[in-house]
């Protein structure tokens, strides 16, 4: 009897989940992740030093009506310990379909917890029944304030928030709506579009960015592929054909994409490339129509301006067009060779229904707190980024900006002058709480960095 009875006990532990099982070993962060109402635990991963959940958490798809429905929006948990600092890490996008343990550079520099939120409306994180007014920046700022609030049940600890590009956006958003959630943020290459279409500071970039040489031979070649119209667009209707691309359902036609891919090709270039690399541009007068394609498949990508690839953007699209803005430049060097004037817009990539007028207030009302009554907020871009062309301006209330010399996009606090990293390292710290020797990324590298910018190509 005896044997049947534990027989019967090891069937059961067997046949338990991973969080069951760990529950039923007394297992205290669990009971206390579980004990969140709405917050629901799909997946754990155990790993040296830390675990790692991925989870839902019940939002109101309006927060001005909360009863009028829910979604469940996802996000996940790199847990090392209560006491350590926490980092709310919003990229502005989606989480990656199935997430895995990676850490922003601020969690490795306070060896910090870090809590990963999806940005509402990119799928999963999307309500079944989408109302897309609903997609708004004080309505993302909410949902990451119910999270923050939720969690401090567990942490009881100082908190900083972080993201890049759309990211470091939404994170300055959340502070203006909710400046006492966190104890400090770092916005990374988070641009400032005030006046949407007030955007010559983009066109001063292009001006002035690299050397004379670089930014004449990417001009040359930018026109050159315009002028090749005629055999460089039936090779991307071929290609679409060939892998099952439409460009219907948004940007209209192959011809359009052409004309949208080229134009993006040196903003592409400056947002992921180096100064080192104008070396690698086609020279127009020689340059094949091969070397053309494939150079600007590699910067831009002609697979991008398609129906297949901008579904995934709408949300990003939807919030460009109706509040965010976007860069208009006036390609004066393209003149007589562009057919659609009015193509360069954040409209042209979302179907007909989701396109929306612009609603310049939110922006104006951003930019104004940033600059006069926000506090213990960093800021760090890159020389050679375009989306920094237009950046906030902090106040001085213990705030900072801080530009990586010849950096792009990828900008962070690593690649500042030793002066400067040190600063911003120390600032952090200070607002985390920290006083224990600093980590060194190299310390913390048992959980690989990601700042959420690497599959964001030619978008911010």
């Amino acid at each position: 009897m005896r044997q049947r009875i534990v027989a019967t006990l090891m069937t059961i532990l067997v046949a338990l989940t991973p969080a069951t099982a760990a529950h039923a070993a007394d297992d205290p962060l669990l009971d206390q992740l579980t004990a969140i109402p709405g917050l629901t635990i799909t997946s754990e991963t155990q790993g040296t030093g830390y675990r790692f959940f991925v989870m839902t958490y019940r939002q109101p798809a309006d927060h001005r009506h909360p009863k009028a429905g829910t979604y469940e929006q996802r996000l996940t948990l790199l847990h090392r310990s209560e006491t350590s600092p926490v980092v709310l890490f919003t990229n502005g996008y989606g989480l990656a379909a199935a997430p895995r343990p990676t850490q922003t550079e601020p969690t490795a520099l306070l060896t910090a917890n870090q809590i990963s939120v999806e940005h509402r409306f990119f799928t999963p994180s999307r309500p079944a029944d989408a109302d897309w007014s609903d997609l708004n920046i004080w309505q993302e700022a909410t949902d990451e304030h119910r999270i923050v609030t939720a969690f401090k049940s567990i942490y009881d600890t100082n908190w900083i928030q972080t993201g890049g590009s759309k990211g470091g956006m939404t994170s300055v958003y959340h502070r203006r709506f909710y400046p006492n959630d966190v104890d400090g943020v770092v916005a990374y290459v988070a641009p400032n579009d005030v006046i949407n279409p007030e955007d010559r500071a983009y066109d001063r970039f292009f001006d002035t960015v690299g050397t004379a040489e670089c930014r004449t031979t990417l001009d040359n070649v930018q026109a050159e592929a315009l002028r090749r119209r005629d055999t460089l667009v039936p090779r991307l209707e071929q290609t679409a054909a060939e892998n099952g691309w439409t460009f219907s359902e948004t940007i209209g036609t192959a011809d359009r994409s052409f004309e949208m891919t080229v134009l993006d090709s040196v903003w592409a270039f400056w947002q992921y490339s180096l100064a080192a690399d104008c070396a690698t541009v086609p020279q127009a007068a020689t340059a094949t129509d091969d070397e053309i394609w494939t150079w600007i498949d590699t910067v831009a990508g002609w697979s991008f301006y398609t129906d297949q690839a901008l579904e995934y953007y709408w949300p990003y699209y939807y919030q460009a067009a109706s509040q965010l803005g976007w860069p208009s430049l006036r390609f004066e060097h393209l003149k007589g060779l562009r057919k659609y004037p009015g193509l360069y817009t954040a409209n042209s990539s979302l179907p007909e229904e989701l396109r929306r007028r612009h609603n310049p207030v939110p922006m104006i009302d951003v930019d104004l707190w940033v600059k006069t009554a926000s506090q213990r907020m960093l800021f760090i871009y890159g020389e050679n980024d375009p989306w920094g062309a237009e950046r906030f301006k902090p106040s001085k209330r213990d705030s900072a900006l801080y530009v990586a010399p010849g950096a792009n996009h990828g900008a962070n606090i690593a690649r500042l002058n030793p002066d400067d990293a040190a600063a911003a390292t120390a600032m952090l710290r200070r607002w985390a709480g920290v006083t224990t020797a600093p980590s060194t990324l190299k310390a913390a590298a048992d959980i690989p960095l990601d700042d959420g910018l690497g599959d964001r190509r030619r978008i911010n």
